[in-house]
């Protein structure tokens, strides 16, 4: 189930584009990534509350590594920060896009 910050952020990306086509829920290994652009081997999460307690770091953690084993990058925001201002976290997504373009 998608949460309400996957739906904001998606929305922006998909409304106002970045100039990379990202796809939604993609599936990588034995990972669900958020967003993932192919093109730029970029993966965009957006990360709840939960990804800072029990074992979570330490998962989040191997998730990271295998990604960097496959040359995907890795790019979370706090959901927080895309409840505050969607609309900066996809500014920041454009110009990690755009650098790497």
């Amino acid at each position: 189930m998608r949460s309400m910050v996957e739906v904001l952020l998606w929305r922006l990306l998909r409304s106002k584009g970045v100039g990379f086509r990202f796809r939604r829920q993609h599936p990588a290994g034995p990972y669900v990534l958020d967003f993932y652009c192919p093109e730029l081997r970029l993966a965009v999460e957006a990360d709840g509350i939960g990804h800072d307690m029990g074992d979570r770091p330490e998962r989040d953690e191997a998730r990271r590594a295998w990604l960097a084993e496959q040359r995907i990058d890795l790019v979370s925001f706090p959901a927080a920060e895309v409840l505050k201002d969607v609309a900066a976290v996809a500014d920041a997504i454009r110009r990690i896009c755009s650098e790497r373009g």
